[in-house]
C-alpha cells in the first residue's frame, strides 16, 4: 500500500540519513563531565535541526546540569488538542570500546539479515527516534497540504536521561506552563519485532540501594583469626543469596504488598506478542537459560513484574595473587524495578527490614537509598489517544489498528514525571527493537524500522486531531 505521508518519506530518506549521521557523531554521554560540552553541542545541533524543518519556536532551556531543547509548533486550527513529544539527546558511555565493531561515533551502515542497519552509540537510544520526528513533520505537512500540524505539537528532548535525569522533574515543574498538553508521546521505546507492529504500554520504576557491612576495626591475618571471627563477605554472600526465595520471589518485607495483579485481559495481550525464547536466550542476552518467579513468562517477568538485582558487590583483596586476610568491609549496589502502583519511597524501609532480619551477630550495616527513584507508568488501553496511536502505526505497516499488539518495557525512565506534573496521559512511539542492543557495544538501528517510525509519526498528527482528547 501507499499513503502521501509514505511517498514522502520514501522520498526523503537521504535527508534522514543526513540528519543522523551529523548528530551521531557528537559524543553527547551525560555521565562524563569531560563531555558537557559534547552535550551542549548536540542539544544546539537539535535546535537548529528544528528550527530547520519548520518549528517557529524553539528554545535551548539550560539545567544545573545538560540542556534540554523545546520546540513548538502551534496548530492554526481553533481549539485543536497539543500533543508533546519526549524523547533525549544524550547518550550512555561507550566502554568497553575494543567490542565494538566500527568506532561508536563514526555512523556506519551495515548490511544485516533483516535489512540494512546503523551503527552508532545514540543510533536508536535516542537520536534515531527523535529525529524520525524531524521527517514524519515534514511528510505530515506535505501529505496534508496544511502550513501547521493538525495538532499542536510540543517537543521536549532532555540531556540527561542517560544520567538518571536528575533535573528533570523540576524542569517539568518551572515550565509546566509551557508544557501544557492533552498527550504525551514518549519516543525513547521500541517494538516487538520488525514484522510486528506493536506499541509500549508500561514502563517499569527504579529504585536502587547501597550496602555496606563492616566487621573487624581493619583487614585481619586469616591464619590468626579466621574461624574466630565474623567475616564481612562471608555475611554479604549470605544476605544477598536471601534476596530471593526458592520461588524467585523478593525477600524484602512489604515488596509486592502494593503491586496491581496483571489483570486476565493483560496477561492474554502480552501472550499475543510473539516471543522466541531459544532466540531470545541466544541473542544479546546470551544466557543459557530463562529465570525468574515462578508462575510468570519470560515476558511478563521481564516487562510487568517487579524484580531486584545484584548489580555489584566487592570487598578485601581482589589485586593479582593472594593476600591472606579477612576484610573489615564489604559492598554491595542492588536496584529494584517497580510495576504499577509501587513507588520508589517505600524502598528504604523495606531494605533496612530485609538487612535487619538477615544480618549475624557482629556485623554492623549501613544502608543507603537514596531518595527520589523513578516511578513505574503506563498507558491507557482504551483511551483515544490509543486509538490514534493503533491507527497510526497500523498504517505505517499496512495493517488493522486491532492488529497493533501491545508490549511492556523493562526499562525505566522519567516519564512518571510527565504524568505527575503535565497530567497528561501517555502513548509511546518508538523504533527500537530488543535486538538493537542500546547500552551496548555496537548499538544499532535497522533502517527500515526508522523509516516506519518516521511515517508512523506522520500519521499520528493527522490521528490525534480526529479523536476527543480534551474529552478524557
Amino acid at each position: 500500500m501507499s499513503s502521501p505521508e509514505r511517498d514522502f518519506v520514501r522520498a526523503h530518506l537521504d535527508d534522514l540519513h543526513a540528519d543522523l549521521d551529523a548528530w551521531l557523531r557528537i559524543p553527547s554521554i551525560s555521565a562524563d563531565p569531560a563531555h558537557a560540552p559534547d552535550v551542549a553541542a548536540s542539544a544546539e545541533w537539535l535546535a537548529a535541526a528544528l528550527r530547520r524543518t519548520g518549528f517557529p519556536v524553539v528554545e535551548v532551556w539550560e539545567t544545573p546540569g545538560a540542556p534540554a531543547v523545546y520546540a513548538e509548533w502551534p496548530s492554526a486550527d481553533d481549539g485543536a488538542p497539543v500533543a508533546l513529544v519526549y524523547g533525549h539527546h544524550d547518550v550512555q558511555p561507550v566502554d568497553p570500546l575494543g567490542l565494538w565493531e566500527h568506532p561508536p561515533f563514526e555512523p556506519t551502515r551495515v548490511e544485516g539479515a533483516d535489512g540494512p542497519e546503523l551503527h552508532a552509540r545514540g543510533a536508536i537510544d535516542d537520536k534515531g527516534n527523535v529525529a524520525m520526528h524531524l521527517l514524519g513533520m515534514r511528510a505530515h505537512l506535505v501529505a496534508t497540504g496544511r502550513d501547521t500540524p493538525a495538532v499542536t505539537v510540543k517537543v521536549l528532548v532532555e540531556g540527561e536521561e542517560e544520567s538518571g535525569s536528575p533535573h528533570f522533574a523540576a524542569l517539568l515543574r518551572e515550565r509546566a506552563d509551557r508544557l501544557r498538553c492533552d498527550v504525551v508521546v514518549v519516543s525513547d521505546t521500541g517494538m516487538a519485532a520488525p514484522d510486528v507492529p506493536s506499541a509500549v504500554v508500561a514502563m517499569r520504576g527504579l529504585a536502587d540501594a547501597e550496602i555496606t557491612l563492616r566487621g573487624p576495626a581493619v583487614d585481619l591475618h586469616s591464619g590468626s583469626f579466621g574461624g574466630g571471627v565474623p567475616n564481612p563477605l562471608h555475611a554479604m554472600a549470605t544476605l544477598l543469596a536471601s534476596l530471593h526465595d526458592q520461588h524467585g520471589r523478593v525477600t524484602l518485607p512489604g515488596f509486592y504488598d502494593k503491586v496491581r495483579p496483571l489483570t486476565d485481559r493483560e496477561r492474554e495481550l502480552m501472550a499475543r506478542v510473539p516471543f522466541d525464547e531459544a532466540a531470545w536466550l541466544a541473542g544479546p542476552a546470551a544466557s543459557r537459560v530463562a529465570t525468574g518467579e515462578e508462575g510468570f513468562s519470560t515476558l511478563e517477568r521481564i516487562g510487568a513484574r517487579p524484580t531486584a538485582e545484584v548489580n555489584g558487590m566487592w570487598g578485601g583483596y581482589t589485586d593479582p595473587g593472594h593476600k591472606t586476610i579477612i576484610p573489615a568491609e564489604a559492598h554491595a549496589k542492588i536496584t529494584f524495578r517497580l510495576v504499577a502502583d509501587q513507588r520508589p519511597a517505600d524502598l528504604a524501609e523495606q531494605v533496612r527490614g530485609w538487612v535487619a532480619a538477615n544480618l549475624p551477630a557482629g556485623i554492623q550495616a549501613d544502608v543507603h537509598v537514596p531518595a527520589g527513584g523513578v516511578s513505574p507508568c503506563s498507558s491507557d488501553l482504551d483511551s483515544p489517544a490509543m486509538a490514534a496511536l493503533l491507527a497510526a502505526i497500523g498504517q505505517a505497516f499496512d495493517r488493522d489498528p486491532a492488529d497493533v499488539l501491545f508490549t511492556r518495557e523493562g526499562g525505566s525512565g522519567p516519564e512518571a514525571d510527565l504524568v505527575d506534573v503535565l497530567g497528561a496521559p501517555l502513548v509511546f512511539l518508538g523504533a527500537g527493537l530488543p535486538t538493537d542492543r542500546i547500552h551496548s557495544p555496537n548499538e544499532r538501528v535497522l533502517l527500515p524500522m526508522l523509516y516506519r517510525g518516521a511515517e508512523a509519526a506522520a500519521h499520528l498528527w493527522r490521528e490525534l486531531a480526529t479523536v476527543p482528547l480534551r474529552a478524557q
